[in-house]
């Protein structure tokens, strides 16, 4: 049996993701050793293996086929806008991409003024304002702490994740424009689904019964 390979965003994403493969039954005692060296672990018996790459480059793995499936935020594949299939929203790590900035900063967006946009999301910051919002603006690549550009006065706003906003509070900042929701998205590539169907098509389904039971107990 050839091995299915999942490449999972590292951190809190990978660790709800195992979960959630538990919950289906699959699992990968390789990983629950946090002192181990390895790169990819496996479970030979289920012909399932998995590895931890930047949230960034999963996409990338699962476009060129190292992986067949990837388990990464939304906010990471509108950014990459890389060629696989988005297959299922796994309703783990909520949050939204917003517009923030002080509260003066809403009528430079209500007039469409040209302003300066700190973000780390370049791609879907400039998709947001050039096309849905016909407003042209200056966009600020940044790698740190994004909070930081509107109150040392290097930008008008910024456009971030926010998961409950206490950072913006706390900094006098908080949200003008929600651009979108987000969650942790299973992607699959796209040779993959043809050549593996049946078995990634089983795991999909698998998954879709454990977001709906998890669903129905929240709801």
């Amino acid at each position: 049996m050839r091995y299915l390979t999942v490449a999972l965003a590292k951190g809190r994403l990978a660790s709800k993701a195992m979960e959630m493969f538990g919950a289906a039954g699959i699992h990968c005692e390789e990983m629950a050793n946090k002192d181990s060296r390895k790169l990819i672990f496996e479970n030979p018996k289920l012909g399932m293996r998995f590895f931890l790459a930047k949230a960034t480059d999963v996409p990338t793995y699962v476009e060129y086929g190292a992986a067949d499936i990837g388990i990464v935020g939304k906010d990471t594949l509108l950014e990459e806008g890389r060629r696989l299939y988005e297959v299922l929203d796994l309703k783990i790590g909520k949050c939204r991409m917003c517009v923030c900035g002080p509260e003066s900063a809403r009528a430079h967006l209500k007039n469409h003024e040209l302003i300066r946009v700190a973000t780390k999301y370049p791609r879907i910051a400039k998709d947001y304002f050039y096309n849905r919002k016909d407003q042209t603006v200056e966009i600020i690549k940044l790698n740190g702490s994004i909070e930081l550009a509107p109150i040392v006065g290097l930008s008008e706003v910024i456009v971030d994740i926010v998961e409950t906003g206490s950072t913006l509070r706390e900094n006098g900042l908080t949200v003008l424009e929600e651009i979108c929701p987000l969650s942790a998205r299973m992607v699959v590539n796209q040779v993959s689904m043809k050549t593996e169907n049946q078995r990634i098509t089983a795991l999909i389904r698998e998954f879709q019964e454990l977001v709906r039971k998890k669903e129905e107990r929240k709801g």
